[in-house]
């Protein structure tokens, strides 16, 4: 079992920045992938952003050049730092974690979510 944490949601103006962090802790192995999805309002979750444990990254286009996925392996945390949001960018934010490398967009735990509104 794997357990994930989230923390750094929050309210931001639009064009400001947040950053999300998550920890995983219980059966980690080192190769593994963690990312994040989110889910608007009335709307399916959508996958955004994966590293790998080696951190190849992958994103989803609506947040290339804005949103960069980074990870601490020693703290077995992953990062989403988000800048120049949007209003489009409201959501609940959940970290996953995937027990391997490979279809790095699917998810074998979920953490809690953490709300990220962007709004004036």
């Amino acid at each position: 079992q794997v357990q994930l944490v989230e923390s750094g949601g929050g309210l931001v103006q639009p064009g400001g920045s947040l950053r999300l962090s998550c920890a995983a802790s219980g059966s980690i192995f080192s190769i593994n992938t963690m990312g994040w999805y989110r889910q608007a309002p009335g709307k399916q979750r959508e996958w955004v952003a994966s590293i790998t444990s080696v951190s190849s990254t992958n994103y989803v286009d609506s947040v290339k050049g804005r949103f960069t996925i980074s990870r601490d392996n020693a703290k077995n945390t992953v990062y989403l730092q988000m800048n120049s949001l949007k209003p489009e960018d409201t959501a609940v934010y959940y970290c996953y974690y995937r027990r391997t490398w490979y279809f790095p967009s699917q998810a074998d735990y979920w953490g809690q979510g953490t709300q990220v509104t962007v709004s004036a």
